[in-house]
């Protein structure tokens, strides 16, 4: 990869940077996902975070009762209902996660060269001296000179919330660790991290089980993020589990790459799922910090020529406590974008960070502007290149879409489907204008009940850059059979100009299936 390889060829002329950015229905075609919690968890906050741009709601199970969840959900849906924006869900598990158990929630101070005990004993309160943790096992996985890390949810990356310790030595089920700087801990909860030390733990843990079959099951999850997925095979098993349970066979597994076990086996991990999540704050300490830009460039460029989903965490941790993001930041969200993400997910700036909505909402703007210079001329040909010839019938039809509609400088493709694959290989061309995806409901029974399907599959287009789903009427055809019969392509249109992205006059490129062919035609709208 060319290091101007998603940069305009022609330079950008300075005065152009001033002017001022044009409001627009989408805030941006790179998604954002918010994670909902203490901060972000009332119907007021949740309607600001989706009128700023969030299109999928993460519900992170590491900390929080089933029942907290569900009351914020329930707001989630007011919300949706109130906003008339869309919203997926994503449940994130807790998976092999290290933790350190502070009961009382007094603050642990601990002071640089100092040495501090992680014990398995959960008995002993936490302390200067003794921090108690979550798995026994830790002693026989680490060695003298390993290095661990202890933090607050999330590691901010500041020195003064979170420790980094070096293991001074191993006594039965104890480890000595001597404290490489000062911190004081706060809180009731804290992550460990063990640096490239292969905790011998299920991906998938009983508790993860129980709680996607009671809560997620009840609520019909889109996406499951699998916490510190290390090889293909926690994929498979994640999938075989959900696929015990009807009502989520469709739900789809991001896996989440936090760890070096991860990178190492990211291939086979990504043909089994259908995204990934770039851990960067686990992923960030396991690997040396000069390897972590090279990392999310690669990752970011296998998903994309998979054309699967590619989500990046941990970009505006700053953004926590304070109302702008640091210029390292800003760059960082845009250079995300110009790599190729699908999406940025905010964790701590949205959960307990104090201004969720401004976040979401500058996030939302620097991907815009980084949209705007992406070179997508280049990205086409490359993507076309790694496909090869022959092409598959659906990625002919999609690419085929793409070029024409750029060709004719098109304001909107809009796509028919099913089951959303040909809307996803549309936007996986990352075409400049955005991509209405018009998931046309399917007549489905379980030999007990009819129902039809198309919510998921509208819904979990919502993570893909560029797609816009919109769920049609079943009792509309894709085309008007007569006078009478509005079409769902007339809806489409009607939806385009009332979302601002279809004036009078425009272009647009359709792709459908009419019969057994697959069409792409291109219209010119009137008056």
């Amino acid at each position: 990869m060319h290091a101007n390889h998603l940069l305009l060829e022609e330079p950008i002329r300075m005065a152009t940077i001033l002017e001022p950015s044009k409001a627009s229905f989408f805030p941006a075609m790179t998604k954002i996902v918010g994670t909902l919690g203490p901060r972000s968890r009332s119907v007021e906050v949740i309607s600001g975070c989706l009128q700023a741009g969030m299109s999928v709601a993460r519900f992170d199970f590491s900390w929080g009762d089933p029942e907290y969840h569900q009351e914020t959900l329930e707001n989630l849906r007011a919300a949706v209902k109130t906003t008339k924006k869309l919203c997926a869900i994503m449940l994130d598990t807790v998976g092999p996660e290290l933790q350190v158990v502070n009961n009382s929630e007094k603050p642990i101070s601990l002071q640089e060269e100092g040495i501090v005990v992680l014990t398995p004993d959960q008995g002993q309160e936490a302390s200067s001296d003794v921090l108690p943790i979550n798995f026994p096992g830790l002693s026989k996985a680490v060695k003298k000179g390993d290095t661990i890390f202890v933090g607050q949810y999330l590691f901010t990356g500041s020195e003064s919330t979170s420790v980094w310790l070096e293991v001074d030595e191993v006594k039965g089920q104890d480890v000595v660790c001597v404290i490489k700087n000062t911190a004081t801990l706060t809180g009731s909860l804290f992550t460990l991290h063990a640096c490239q030390i292969c905790i011998d733990l299920p991906t998938l843990s009983d508790k993860d089980k129980e709680v996607i079959s009671s809560w997620g099951l009840k609520n019909k999850i889109d996406f499951l993020s699998l916490s510190f997925t290390r090889h293909a095979e926690d994929v498979r098993e994640a999938r075989e589990f959900l696929s015990k349970l009807s009502d989520l066979s469709q739900t789809q597994i991001f896996a989440k790459i936090e760890n070096v076990e991860g990178l190492n086996h990211f291939d086979e991990i990504l043909q089994e799922a259908d995204g990934i999540i770039l851990s960067r704050g686990n992923l960030g300490i396991d690997i040396p910090p000069e390897k972590v830009f090279l990392f999310q460039k690669a990752a970011v460029y296998k998903c994309n020529m998979a054309g699967k989903p590619a989500v990046v965490t941990r970009v505006v941790d700053s953004m926590t406590g304070n109302l702008r993001p640091t210029r390292a930041e800003a760059t960082d969200v845009a250079n995300a974008v110009l790599d190729g993400t699908d999406a940025i997910l905010l964790g701590a700036e949205t959960l307990r960070g104090l201004y969720p909505i401004e976040t979401i909402s500058i996030v939302g703007k620097i991907c815009a502007e980084a949209e705007k210079v992406f070179n997508q001329d280049l990205y086409f040909k490359k993507t076309v290149k790694y496909v090869g010839e022959p092409m598959s019938h659906l990625e002919s039809i999609a690419s085929s879409a793409v070029r024409a509609a750029i060709k004719v400088k098109a304001s909107v493709i809009i796509c028919f489907t099913s089951s959303g694959r040909a809307a996803r290989l549309i936007a996986k061309y990352r075409p400049t204008m955005p991509v209405i995806s018009v998931v046309i409901p399917r007549l489905k029974t379980n030999q007990l009940k009819w129902s039809f399907s198309g919510a998921f599959e509208a819904r979990q287009s919502l993570i893909v850059r560029g797609l816009f789903p919109m769920l049609a009427d079943p009792r509309h055809p894709a085309e008007s059979t007569n006078a009478t019969n509005e079409s769902v392509l007339k809806v489409a249109l009607d939806h385009g100009k009332a979302s601002g992205v279809i004036k009078s006059h425009d272009r647009v490129v359709i792709c459908q299936k009419v019969g057994d062919s697959s069409v792409v035609k291109i219209i010119e709208l009137e008056d």
